[in-house]
C-alpha cells in the first residue's frame, strides 16, 4: 500500500469515494461545494490537504482530508483530520491506519503542535482502530445553530 498526497488526476476516483463517504453520514452537499472542497485541496493558498492511500495496483481506496490551523493553547499549528474514508469494500485492509500514520508522520516533520479528530459516538468500527491509535479525550462539542 502506498500513501500519497492527492493528485488532480485523481478526481474520478476522489469523487465516488467523497460520495460514500457523505453516504455514510446519510449527508447531501450540492455540487458546487464538492467543487470547492477540490479545488482546496489543490490550492497552496489555502490550509485543506488531502492523501490518498493506492493499493499494490495503482487504485486508489482511501482518502484523508486535514486541515492545518492556528490555535490558542500553541505556538505552532494543529493538524484537524477532518476526513477519513476507505472503500467499504475493503475495510480493514489497513488503509485507514496507513492513512493515519502518514499524516501523524507529516505533524512531527512540519512541527505542528497537535493532531485531533473526531468522529460520530456511533461509527464502532473506526472507534476500535481510533482507540488502537489515540487517545479519547472527554471533550464534548457543541454547534451553534445558524
Amino acid at each position: 500500500m502506498k500513501i500519497r498526497p492527492i493528485a488532480s488526476t485523481d478526481r474520478p476516483r476522489w469523487q465516488e469515494l467523497w460520495q460514500g463517504y457523505l453516504d455514510f453520514y446519510k449527508a447531501t452537499l450540492a455540487p458546487e461545494i464538492t467543487d470547492t472542497l477540490w479545488d482546496r485541496l489543490h490550492s497552496p493558498e489555502v490550509p485543506i490537504n488531502g492523501l490518498v492511500a493506492e493499493n499494490s495496483d495503482g487504485q486508489v481506496i482511501g482518502l484523508l482530508h486535514y486541515v492545518i490551523h492556528l490555535n490558542t493553547w500553541n505556538s505552532s499549528s494543529i493538524c484537524y483530520l477532518e476526513d477519513l474514508y476507505v472503500d467499504e469494500n475493503i475495510r480493514g485492509s489497513g488503509a485507514g491506519k496507513a492513512l493515519i500514520e502518514a499524516l501523524r508522520v507529516e505533524v512531527k516533520k512540519q512541527g505542528w503542535g497537535r493532531l485531533y479528530w473526531m468522529t460520530d459516538t456511533k461509527n464502532d468500527r473506526a472507534r476500535g482502530l481510533y482507540d488502537k491509535l489515540a487517545k479519547l479525550t472527554d471533550y464534548v462539542r457543541y454547534e451553534y445553530p445558524l
